[in-house]
């Protein structure tokens, strides 16, 4: 595309601050940056017309773990790490909270529960022997007991009698969510630019070149948010992992209310608008699922419709209204990488799916490696 004088002159000279990716993670970036630099020009480069990746895209659930998930990670981390990963997640969703209110968000404080499949008896012990130490492990945070067995009363089929429940669990609406961060941006004069993909950058110690699919420009700071994506950016440890979602057409009556996990965690469903959610299955094929490309495969859809249908909603005439997929950052280490990467290069990535508890976080934690 060719840019005239004015549009160079306007939008892309004395640039001070360009931020890639509109997620949760940059536009919490872009908000701390304008805290820090009143006066500063800012700039966020999206390349889809919506914010791609995970943000507007995941199922909204406010959870900081569940309890195989927690049990899982002390195999790999001390306590003391797991710990500090469940503060951050605690604290990075009171950002959130406090940076978009609970309307704006339609917080929903409704509880979150684990689901346990008939087949996984041993399993499914484990967890419920180990939940005394995992609430003792979290007292610190939260100074009472966070996990309880709870009768199964939705009419699930082929699980478990009892599910492991979490009081401290909730829900939003990520699409409001990000209007209102988006609004936010606009409030406070940072600009944002949509369908504008980053190609190449380089930095020359005193400014950062861009190349975008477009034109080309430089900037004194670069902050990367691409999460998912990131790889294609030349962050190699950070892996993409999509997620396969469906919904529901309207359900007359739908008594199930909460977020649920299932399985390990690799399926999730959640009541909205009457609806159900339900997403997962990148078990089914990790290494098909390891891509930037959106959309379904036969295998995980088939899958997820019988979850659906057999043990979710087994009683019920329930049709699928329509699909979609995310696309989510992650690793080896369940640590996200926010560091300054050279003189004028920075990066808040790797969020291991877990962008709706920890992004605001990670934005705000990017923005401020960057000195005065």
């Amino acid at each position: 595309m060719e840019l005239s004088y004015w549009e160079y002159k306007s939008w892309f000279t004395a640039v001070e601050f360009t931020v890639v990716g509109s997620g949760i993670v940059g536009l919490n970036c872009a908000l701390r940056l304008r805290e820090r630099f009143p006066k500063a020009t800012i700039l966020v480069l999206e390349k889809g017309v919506l914010p791609q990746g995970a943000s507007t895209k995941n199922a909204g659930f406010t959870c900081f773990g569940s309890v195989s998930e927690i049990l899982e990670d002390l195999k790999h981390h001390t306590p003391d790490a797991v710990l500090s990963l469940v503060e951050k997640r605690i604290k990075g969703l009171a950002l959130l909270r406090e940076t978009v209110d609970d309307t704006q968000l339609d917080y929903k404080p409704w509880g979150g529960y684990e689901v346990f499949p008939d087949k996984d008896t041993a399993f499914y012990q484990y967890c419920l022997d180990h939940i005394p130490m995992v609430n003792d492990l979290l007292k610190p945070i939260f100074n009472k007991d966070i996990y309880a067995i709870k009768q199964n009363t939705f009419g699930f089929n082929t699980v478990k009698d009892h599910l492991v429940f979490n009081a401290f669990e909730g829900q939003i609406d990520t699409g409001k969510m990000m209007e209102a961060l988006l609004s936010l941006c606009q409030e406070q004069n940072i600009r944002i630019l949509n369908g504008i993909t980053v190609n190449a950058f380089e930095d020359q110690s005193d400014r950062v070149h861009i190349e975008t699919n477009t034109f080309s420009y430089n900037t004194k700071h670069l902050c990367i948010a691409t999460n998912g994506f990131s790889k294609m950016l030349g962050f190699d440890k950070v892996k993409p992992a999509r997620a396969q979602v469906l919904i529901t057409k309207p359900i007359k009556g739908l008594k199930i209310k909460g977020t649920f996990h299932l399985d390990k965690g690799y399926y999730y469903f959640r009541n909205i608008d009457n609806r159900i959610l339900l997403g997962g299955g990148r078990n089914l094929d990790f290494k098909t699922e390891e891509t930037t490309q959106f959309g379904q495969t036969q295998l995980v859809q088939q899958h997820l419709e019988q979850l659906l249908h057999e043990v979710i909603m087994p009683h019920e005439n329930v049709e699928v209204d329509y699909y979609w997929s995310g696309i989510m950052g992650v690793g080896t280490q369940k640590t996200p990488m926010v560091q300054q990467v050279s003189s004028n290069i920075y990066c808040g990535i790797r969020l291991g799916g877990m962008g709706v508890a920890i992004g605001s976080q990670i934005g705000r934690d990017m923005a401020d490696l960057i000195e005065k």
